[in-house]
């Protein structure tokens, strides 16, 4: 393992870098969550998404959902999203 700060590409996997960004929101997706002590049912009605969608959250499945919706469920979460452009770190010369 080269350990690059994504497991994905670590394990070969493809698109990586997507798999990484829709983990990062689940996991702000499940904090948040946690933080307002939601139970899935409460949080599937502030999302507009199923319960059963967001059990597949919780165990970190999300082959048919896109970015955007997650984006969408942070929203009606209560998040503000900002898309931020960043030099990848293997392009910095230190």
């Amino acid at each position: 393992m080269t350990g690059n700060n994504n497991i994905y590409v670590d394990l070969g996997l493809k698109n990586a870098e997507k798999l990484k960004i829709k983990t990062g929101l689940i996991i702000k997706i499940i904090k948040a969550m946690h933080t307002k002590e939601l139970t899935q049912d409460q949080a599937a009605k502030r999302m507009g998404i199923s319960q059963p969608k967001v059990s597949e959250m919780m165990i970190v499945n999300f082959t048919n959902v896109s970015k955007s919706k997650f984006m969408d469920c942070l929203t009606k979460m209560g998040f503000d999203i900002e898309n931020q452009v960043l030099p990848l770190k293997r392009w910095l010369v230190i």
